[in-house]
């Protein structure tokens, strides 16, 4: 119940609306670029992790090869670094009031994902093996 509440807050209030919008718009322009694809499905990942952050996680996905890692590097270069910069000074403005703790908490756990997408899964923290 408190992770729904705290997803439900994070929805209105934390600007998970807004991180999922731009995420959807980035995966759009990696869709259409056709060589970014697996670009474009990593920011829909990152979409869906910015709409209810609150009881789930990131972890390594099993049987991501060096593909995946040298593609994390180009990501790195072109997105990555500026999106989890973003993530970063977002979390620590909303740690600033006690209200926004858990608002800039959740900031911070979009930071690997932000920063370092591609062979890795979001799961339930109750899933989690």
């Amino acid at each position: 119940m408190i992770r729904f509440l705290l997803n439900a807050l994070w929805l209105i209030f934390g600007s998970g609306i807004l991180l999922a919008i731009g995420y959807g718009i980035a995966a759009l322009i990696c869709f259409a670029l056709i060589v970014t694809i697996p670009f474009g499905v990593a920011s829909l990942r990152l979409a869906v992790y910015s709409l209810w952050p609150f009881g789930r996680t990131i972890v390594p996905k099993p049987g991501a090869g060096v593909a995946s890692g040298v593609a994390n590097v180009l990501w790195v270069i072109v997105a990555g670094w500026w999106l989890a910069l973003t993530h970063i000074t977002a979390g620590i403005a909303q740690c600033v009031t006690i209200i926004g703790i858990p608002f800039g908490i959740a900031n911070f756990k979009l930071v690997p994902a932000a920063f370092w997408p591609l062979g890795q899964e979001i799961v339930d923290i109750d899933d989690r093996a």
